[in-house]
């Protein structure tokens, strides 16, 4: 079925005007300033959008969906993750393949691909972690970014021994993916100071959550920064920080720009939001809040704000790892390093960028559109098909009404998990239509859309 909306305001990363926009086939094949109904076809959906924002469909760059973790998985299928990236007004996920250091990359590939196919509701891509750089495994994956559309790897510079590569193989890997134009996106942290921390304050019996943020301090993010950075200014390699948590990282990468590294900086919602004091809740509350890198002082919030008003910071995701309070975060009470690392987020993103962000004055509807949607199309190979409302992109389109309050918490999410990080939080803005591809996915927050439905966007390097 076709489609028009009708009368919404249009905000992209740099446009702010009235229009109607009409659909069909998939994609935007009309954008005028009134379109009459009578010249479209009779089966034509008509979607009043007056009063009401029109925005690109939002893109999270930085998911979690299957992900094997400390000896559990997380809980989210495709299915409850489609829906609640869509009930938030996202139509386009970037899960993140976290393979083990013996799975060849190809069969990890197939394995994340098998889960989502059946069952995404939104389109999708993958940044492929690599931790492991034997010649098999370097074939691979030169093999999938020609042949899959993998355009974006994903390195660990943390969780020793089981995630991160050697300084040999990160070089070589960053070398690789300068040749093959593929984008790297790092976790920045040091791995071997973040185990020798934990040791220290395990042995000393501080076992609890609070501990989480002082085993891995703003210092060893930031010295994580700047080692990758070196790498990438020795290779040539374009480099993405991913879920950058306080100033003295964001100044890691700020440096590195002023050197000509081609370096692009992550922030994450509950960085956003959300503060040390969380995980220091009592009666082992705080697990809920345990992510790596930690929730820091607030004082960093600022910092990350306003790096995205100035451009500083790229784009917003969110990390999204859902593990359930009871059963899961509770496997670490007796050691804060056995509490699986997470906070779900990707049904509550922008509505808390809008209500925090832009409503508070922080940054302007133009940096909440660029951060959610367009730079990660950019970035990762997707644009102008994605991120965009243009003429010939794709029909994702979110009518959102600025103006509606609602209560955030387990109640209306879709997600799995048992519990909510932002549960009772008053919000204001809701994605009330949203579309992937010209066909309505969800209304009001509820999925009305068909399952399955999700492609695979196959994506071409251009991070040369």
């Amino acid at each position: 079925m076709a489609l028009l909306f009708k009368g919404g305001r249009i905000i992209t990363a740099s446009d702010d005007y009235v229009a109607d926009v009409y659909c069909e086939n998939e994609q935007i094949t009309r954008i005028e300033p009134e379109i009459d109904p009578g010249s479209i076809a009779d089966e034509t959906e008509v979607i009043d959008a007056t009063g009401k924002y029109l925005f690109p469909g939002f893109i999270d760059p930085h998911v979690h969906i299957h992900l094997p973790f400390m000896g559990t998985n997380a809980k989210d299928d495709y299915e409850s993750a489609s829906k609640a990236a869509l009930a938030g007004g996202t139509t386009t996920l970037i899960e993140m393949i976290c393979p083990g250091p013996d799975d060849e990359p190809r069969a990890a590939f197939e394995e994340w691909n098998n889960k989502a196919v059946p069952l995404a509701a939104v389109d999708y891509a993958f940044h492929l972690a690599v931790v492991r750089f034997d010649e098999l495994a370097q074939q691979q994956l030169v093999q999938l970014v020609r042949e899959k559309g993998v355009a974006s790897f994903k390195v660990f510079l943390a969780y020793k021994g089981a995630l991160d590569l050697s300084d040999t193989d990160l070089f070589r890997l960053l070398q690789l993916a300068k040749a093959e134009g593929v984008i790297v996106t790092a976790h920045c942290e040091n791995a071997d100071a973040i185990d020798a921390m934990q040791n220290l304050l395990l042995d000393a019996g501080k076992t609890g959550p609070e501990w989480h943020e002082p085993s891995r301090p703003t210092t060893v993010e930031a010295s994580g920064v700047q080692h990758l950075a070196t790498f990438a200014e020795l290779t040539g390699a374009h480099i993405y920080v991913v879920h950058t948590s306080c100033e003295a990282a964001l100044r890691a990468a700020i440096e590195a720009q002023l050197r000509g590294v081609h370096v692009w900086v992550e922030a994450v919602a509950p960085h956003l939001v959300l503060d040390k004091t969380y995980p220091e809740r009592d009666g082992f509350e705080g697990a809920k809040y345990v992510m790596s890198p930690p929730l820091r002082e607030k004082s960093n919030q600022d910092a990350l704000w306003n790096g995205l008003r100035a451009g500083l910071v790229s784009t917003i995701g969110t990390d999204h790892a859902p593990f359930d309070f009871a059963g899961q975060k509770d496997m670490g009470r007796d050691a804060f390093t056995k509490i699986p690392n997470g906070i779900p987020s990707i049904q509550e993103r922008i509505d808390l960028v809008h209500t925090f962000g832009v409503l508070s004055g922080k940054i302007d509807l133009h940096t909440m559109v660029n951060a959610c949607s367009t730079k990660p199309a950019q970035l990762f190979g997707l644009y102008p098909r994605k991120g965009s409302i243009s003429v010939g992109a794709d029909a994702d389109l979110v009518v959102y009404d600025p103006n509606r309050s609602h209560t955030l918490g387990v109640a209306t999410s879709h997600s799995k998990v048992d519990y909510n990080g932002y549960e009772g939080w008053e919000v204001t803005g809701r994605s009330e239509i949203v579309t992937v591809r010209g066909q309505v996915q969800a209304r009001d927050g509820a999925f009305v859309g068909t399952i399955g439905r999700g492609q695979l966007l196959k994506r071409k390097p251009t991070h040369f």
